[in-house]
């Protein structure tokens, strides 16, 4: 299970952030400020770490400068501030990504998806479902005896839904995983879901993916 250490003085919002991280299949490691998280840090391993940028004592950006440079972990900036100035700032400091409150809770966590998605590439090489096998490495798709391959962006497109199958991927989940943002037009998204349906018909892969409406996508065994 993959670690997330999230970093916030206010209370009711690390309780609220955390218990979103836990629904999502993320174990949550909380701290109250930068001191309590460096010194939870000699003791545990985390894969991503969400920091509120204002917090009493070293603040964000200080954080995040240690965090990503020293000891390598990709950290998500947390802010009531949306200047510009405090973006670049941030991402000088090391951070992957910045969200501003207030938040949907649902947004931090495909940024979460999707930042340990871009950070840990290789974390699951491999992705098997009804059968249905696809290698990361070698950009194809087995299914029983039969292989065949897949382009990068279709690939990528197809294993976010096969990592959490039979649950609603976003679409913006989806635009900032496969193409880096969330500003992908609905247009470049619905024509790579309709080439892999295409390619699923074609094969015969005994898989789905079934639009649900406003939202995104989920993929489900064949009917």
């Amino acid at each position: 299970m993959q670690k997330v250490m999230v970093v916030e003085d206010d209370p009711h919002i690390r309780q609220l952030v955390s218990i979103y991280l836990k629904q999502d299949g993320y174990e949550a490691i909380l701290a109250e400020s930068a001191d309590d998280a460096l010194g939870q840090l000699e003791d545990d391993e985390v894969d991503l770490a969400v920091v509120d940028v204002m917090m009493p004592g070293m603040d964000g950006f200080k954080l995040t400068e240690i965090l990503s440079g020293d000891l390598d972990i990709p950290v998500i900036l947390l802010t009531a501030k949306g200047q510009l100035e405090d973006k670049g700032r941030g991402f000088t400091a090391g951070a992957e990504d910045y969200i501003v409150k207030p938040f949907e809770p649902e947004e931090l966590i495909y940024r979460v998806r999707a930042v340990l998605k871009r950070t840990q590439p290789d974390s699951r090489s491999v992705l098997t479902y009804n059968g249905v096998v696809l290698d990361r490495i070698h950009y194809e798709i087995r299914i029983h005896d039969k292989t065949f391959m897949l382009p990068v962006k279709e690939l990528e497109l197809f294993a976010c839904l096969m990592e959490t199958p039979e649950r609603v991927v976003t679409r913006d989940y989806l635009a900032e995983a496969v193409w880096g943002d969330i500003e992908s037009g609905a247009y470049t998204i619905n024509t790579h879901i309709n080439r892999l349906r295409h390619k699923f018909e074609k094969h015969e892969v005994p898989l789905e993916i079934v639009t649900i409406r406003g939202i995104g996508y989920k993929l489900e065994e064949a009917s």
